[in-house]
């Protein structure tokens, strides 16, 4: 069974949502990412999302963009990320799912890319340029390698859509916040809160909710309707601030002494 299957059979059981962080690889330099994996995973994260760096992104908003030309800067590259995450797999249990967009993997071969990441221990693969229309170019791949490949939805996109994208796989849905890029916000639009009920009504897979998620309040107001949350910007800005006091109580507020059901 893959680990993200695993990790949200125990959290049902525990009647409990999910605290994804999403960390940009290269980000202070490669060689800081084993330590920060294993971090995340002792300060409690579900599952770890982690970013390849690529020059043209176009889901990712300021903080990010600006992580990502650091990890580029930092002669980042996607064979050097999958080699720490081969490190750091023998060292953490939980789930590791890679942010990516298309051109990288192209660029590295889609087979041989597959096959190093099944071997490093990734769990999934987001790839926000992937529509689904043409996701047989990689799927048929991360299927046979037993990862999943981790599709969004968004404020915009039909149910019927949405019913058809959820039935695909078994790991998670992305269910996408805001009309827009990655980001801290202030406030998100009043009728999300229905499109995430919408959602998990009509999703056979647990549903997680992200971009723009940066503080306990928007945490505690969102999970109520999906399964848990993916914290980015906030995330990224806290471990370049070296701010590991604020990154653990971000995490704390899914775990069970508060509260959050």
């Amino acid at each position: 069974m893959n680990r993200i299957t695993q990790a949200f059979n125990e959290l049902n059981k525990q009647k409990r949502k999910a605290f994804v962080p999403y960390i940009m690889a290269g980000d202070g330099g490669l060689e800081v990412l084993c330590d920060r994996l294993i971090t995340l995973e002792k300060l409690g994260a579900t599952a770890i999302e982690v970013g390849v760096p690529f020059s043209d992104p176009v889901a990712d908003g300021p903080t990010i963009q600006q992580a990502g030309i650091r990890a580029l800067a930092n002669g980042t590259t996607l064979k050097g990320i999958i080699a720490e995450i081969a490190k750091a797999r023998s060292q953490i249990s939980v789930p590791i799912v890679m942010m990516t967009y298309l051109n990288p993997i192209y660029a590295y071969g889609i087979a041989k890319f597959v096959e190093d990441a099944k071997v490093a221990g990734v769990d999934g693969c987001i790839i926000p340029d992937l529509p689904v229309e043409e996701e047989e170019i990689i799927a048929p791949y991360l299927e046979e390698a037993k990862i999943e490949l981790i599709r969004l939805v968004t404020l915009t996109t039909p149910i019927e859509r949405i019913k058809a994208i959820s039935s695909k796989g078994n790991g998670f849905l992305y269910a996408v916040t805001v009309k827009g890029i990655t980001g801290t916000r202030n406030e998100y639009n009043q009728d999300l809160n229905q499109f995430l009920h919408t959602i998990k009504e009509n999703s056979p897979i647990p549903v997680l909710a992200g971009f723009g998620i940066s503080n306990e309040t928007q945490i505690k107001e969102i999970t109520p309707y999906c399964d848990g949350v993916i914290v980015g910007s906030r995330i990224v800005d806290l471990l370049n601030q070296n701010n590991l006091t604020e990154l653990e109580k971000l995490i704390a507020v899914l775990k069970p002494e508060s509260n959050v059901i």
